[in-house]
């Protein structure tokens, strides 16, 4: 196979040199002992050991590798501040340590893109190429070509094998004529079709792979159940498809998510909530009759039931807890219309999030007649309901929000829920409420 074995080597000498250097440079009183240079040596590989940092899988990018560029600076910085903290208080100014930290991440991310960038266009040229063929159709054959098609991770797709034939410019052939061509054309990797193979037939290719130098991918029948967010799981030796995975699966993630929810929730409350609240309480009164908050029951996580709290933005109706606002809707009152246009009328539902009931962002939680009505019309209504629902979510910085006249309204706000349990980071986390204060401030459309 046409593959470097010399990438992860020269990445690694390239970090630790320039590494290296800076502390040398930068930080001499403490770097020049053979204890300082074991210690931020041997900590750099063992924390890019444990947690993959250089990457060896043919389809590994920069953002995918993202995560584990962030983790490995992270306990690396750690160890870097600790080793000045308990040793040299009085050798460097905190500032000083930190320009140095920056600079060393700085370089290492430039030198990273750069490696992607360089690695790429080496591939784009045509060199590094592996050379594949496919054997069997079904639908999964289009999925795979596409991500042979890209130039950029160096597959060269030959075509593909099956046993109904086809006027299609890559067939070719049946899957009998398949294993002379695997070595006459000196392919390299072989992908198949386990719904289109006998086991004999995959057993044999096996076989014939083992003893040739050839690799052999089996692309499991799945009968056709896919999601973005599908993952295969190992129960032991069983391998098992989770047709519904989510990053907020790990434990982890969720005690990120909660301890994000708990922190940012209780600055909003303290900061903003505990002035604003008597100011409301004094213009509502002056407004109309009824109590500050209006409380209604609503689906959070698992389809549990709790109270959801508001500013009281409408007159007492009876209606209330069966029909959404609308449009020039008589039951907001004058000032109901401005906190509604402002989302201010959400604000004491950060109470809902340090209880625990609800999220910063998430799916909106809706009235209990509501998921009760679209549960049964909606499909995969409920699926949003494996999250904590939340003050604003992907749905709502989209322009899904409000009154729902049409179906395609219900319908586009479950799709983005549920695309935001499937790719849910603290990043998303963060871009959403940037946007949503930014379409608060600005004014948004079907906020009434």
């Amino acid at each position: 196979m046409k593959k470097s074995i010399f990438i992860i080597p020269i990445s690694f000498f390239v970090h630790i040199m320039f590494i290296n250097l800076t502390l040398y440079v930068y930080t001499p009183q403490t770097y020049l002992n053979i204890y300082g240079i074991l210690y931020y040596n041997l900590t750099w590989l063992i924390v890019a050991y444990h947690i993959n940092f250089y990457p060896t899988a043919r389809r590994d990018s920069f953002m995918t590798n993202f995560k584990n560029f962030v983790a490995q600076f992270t306990v690396f910085g750690l160890v870097y501040f600790t080793s000045f903290i308990f040793f040299n208080q009085q050798t460097y100014t905190p500032i000083y340590l930190v320009l140095v930290y920056l600079q060393i991440c700085i370089f290492l991310t430039v030198f990273r893109i750069l490696f992607y960038w360089a690695r790429n266009l080496y591939r784009k040229k045509g060199y590094s190429e592996i050379r594949t063929v496919v054997i069997g159709r079904d639908k999964n054959l289009q999925k795979v070509k596409r991500i042979f098609d890209n130039p950029e991770y160096g597959y060269r797709y030959m075509g593909y094998f099956d046993n109904i034939e086809s006027k299609n410019p890559f067939y070719l052939g049946n899957i009998e004529s398949s294993f002379n061509y695997i070595f006459e054309n000196n392919v390299e990797e072989v992908y198949c079709m386990a719904s289109r193979l006998s086991k004999l037939e995959i057993q044999y290719l096996i076989n014939i792979a083992d003893n040739s130098l050839k690799k052999v991918k089996i692309i499991p029948d799945n009968k056709e159940l896919f999601s973005r967010a599908m993952s295969l799981e190992l129960y032991g030796h069983v391998p098992v498809l989770n047709l519904r995975a989510s990053p907020l699966d790990l434990d982890y993630s969720n005690i990120i998510k909660r301890l994000f929810d708990i922190f940012f929730s209780s600055l909003v409350i303290l900061l903003v909530l505990s002035w604003l609240t008597p100011i409301i309480f004094i213009l509502m009164k002056l407004d109309s009759k009824g109590p500050l908050f209006f409380k209604q029951k609503r689906h959070g996580v698992n389809r549990k039931t709790f109270w959801c709290y508001k500013f009281r933005s409408m007159t007492k109706s009876e209606n209330s807890d069966t029909k959404m606002a609308t449009k020039n809707d008589m039951r907001i009152t004058r000032l109901g219309k401005i906190l509604r246009k402002t989302s201010i009328d959400e604000l004491p539902q950060f109470i809902n999030v340090l209880l625990g009931d609800m999220s910063v962002v998430g799916p909106r939680p809706h009235m209990v007649v509501h998921t009760e009505q679209y549960q049964n019309s909606v499909d995969k209504y409920l699926v949003r309901h494996f999250l904590k629902p939340g003050i604003t979510g992907l749905a709502q910085i989209q322009g899904c929000r409000g009154e729902i006249i049409e179906k395609a309204d219900i319908i586009n706000r479950v799709r983005y829920d549920i695309f935001y349990m499937e790719k849910w980071s603290l990043g998303l986390d963060a871009k959403i409420i940037i946007m949503t204060v930014y379409n608060a401030i600005k004014g948004e459309a079907r906020a009434y």
